[in-house]
């Protein structure tokens, strides 16, 4: 496939019947778009989210094979949970859930909320699943990684303060660096599994504004409909990275300016992004703070 094409959609899907896709953070925005698509596939589709009603709700509307599991990124006894409750194969996991630009709060393992959800819970839970896991690992990441940087003396903002859209870039960082190390240690562990990246480009759902005044939010709303793609083109990336034959630790976007619009591509990433150093001792670091490994020899 060239994998320059800007007309790569979601009637591209290869036939998923009989293989199961976990998609945590499936009942809204992004991963709602992502879920649909892969169930109408074919795939058995498990929306893996924190409100069982909530997830409930947005199964009966993606229809096809699927099931809800409640999972809570930023509660580690949650993901452990989730993890030993599971048998048989997962073909893919997705690591689409998040929040994005909150005020100060800390996870109930005391983590800095935006990191300890967005990275550390999605570590945590794909070193938790790799066992089972049999094809991909697709983490979501954005363009705001090129404003995040990794301090190892200062990842709870404690020394330099903290700020609602420098710790995003951190979190979307880190998930760029989880995806390179993991690649690597799944091709030193001889593992048929590959690790890849997306971001959606800008798509009009409701992450980022949570706590905010309510005329801000109508304003970004109104903004979405007007500009933003829509949860389903928004999911293409990330459908891409899932299912085509792509390099270990490609990173896929939209093709438009900016990366905000379009249909998937190969995109770039930051330098730190590419620092197999930093990647490998943010890997060391994160075992050390969830108190999970790496489970293949």
């Amino acid at each position: 496939m060239d994998m320059s094409s800007s007309h790569w959609t979601a009637a591209d899907l290869p036939e998923l019947d009989g293989r199961t896709v976990v998609i945590t953070g499936a009942n809204s925005g992004v991963g709602f778009g992502t879920a649909t698509a892969f169930a109408r596939a074919g795939a058995h589709v498990v929306l893996a989210v924190r409100d069982i009603g909530r997830g409930n709700e947005a199964a009966r509307v993606i229809g096809g094979s699927h099931e809800v599991r409640r999972l809570d990124l930023a509660d580690s006894m949650s993901i452990r949970e989730f993890a030993e409750s599971w048998q048989g194969d997962i073909s893919i996991l997705v690591n689409n859930a998040g929040v994005a630009m909150v005020p100060r709060g800390r996870t109930k393992d005391g983590f800095e909320m935006q990191f300890g959800t967005n990275h550390l819970g999605h570590f945590a839970l794909t070193n938790r699943l790799l066992p089972h896991i049999t094809d991909r690992v697709v983490t979501l990441a954005s363009g705001a990684h090129k404003v995040g940087t990794i301090d190892f003396d200062d990842l709870d903002f404690a020394k330099s303060g903290y700020g609602p859209v420098k710790a995003y870039g951190r979190s979307k960082l880190a998930n760029l660096l989880f995806t390179l190390e993991l690649e690597r240690r799944l091709r030193q562990a001889g593992s048929a599994v590959r690790a890849t990246a997306s971001h959606p480009g800008y798509a009009a759902t409701e992450l980022g504004t949570a706590n905010r005044p309510k005329f801000l939010v109508g304003i970004v709303h109104m903004a979405g409909r007007l500009l933003a793609q829509t949860p389903e083109q928004a999911a293409l990336p990330t459908l891409f990275a899932a299912t085509q034959d792509l390099p270990g630790a490609s990173y896929v976007g939209p093709d438009g300016r900016g990366e905000m619009h379009g249909y998937p591509t190969l995109v770039g990433r930051s330098a730190q992004a590419s620092d197999v150093t930093v990647a490998r001792r943010l890997w060391e670091v994160s075992e050390e703070l969830t108190g999970v490994e790496f489970p293949l020899s």
